[in-house]
């Protein structure tokens, strides 16, 4: 039996430490630590549609961290819709659990525009239709 066989919970700490990325400098919190968690955010599951709530995970870093974190919980990539993930409701504990930040919908969009990873809605159907 394999060690990630052993227990669902190892799964997600390996998932977790694969997510740790060296960090290319000094922080002022951290001087001396030399890697970092990527951050994964998700806002609260307030968005109606077919019956359900929904909620967006994006990274604040990279798209390929944010498909890393949706790969290890097996979210589809039909889900990704250019910038963000659009998650259901019953996903969203996994994507926490996995390591994805909890934060409002506007500390969300701020921080996906501060990464440079915001697409306007034209820009994310032409990425999407691709």
């Amino acid at each position: 039996m394999s060690f990630e066989e052993q227990s669902p919970t190892n799964a997600l700490v390996i998932a977790m430490v694969q997510r740790m990325r060296p960090l290319p400098y000094p922080t002022r919190c951290l001087p001396h630590a030399t890697m970092a968690w990527m951050t994964v955010l998700i806002d609260e599951a307030r968005w109606p549609y077919r019956d359900r709530k929904w909620c967006h995970m994006v990274s604040d870093d990279n798209l390929d961290e944010l498909h890393e974190l949706a790969d290890a919980i097996g979210i589809p990539r039909r889900g990704f819709q250019g910038d963000h993930y659009d998650v259901p409701e019953d996903w969203r504990p996994a994507a926490i659990a996995a390591g994805a930040v909890v934060v409002e919908s506007r500390e969300l969009v701020r921080r996906l525009r501060a990464a440079g990873l915001r697409l306007s809605p034209e820009q994310r159907r032409a990425r999407t239709n691709s």
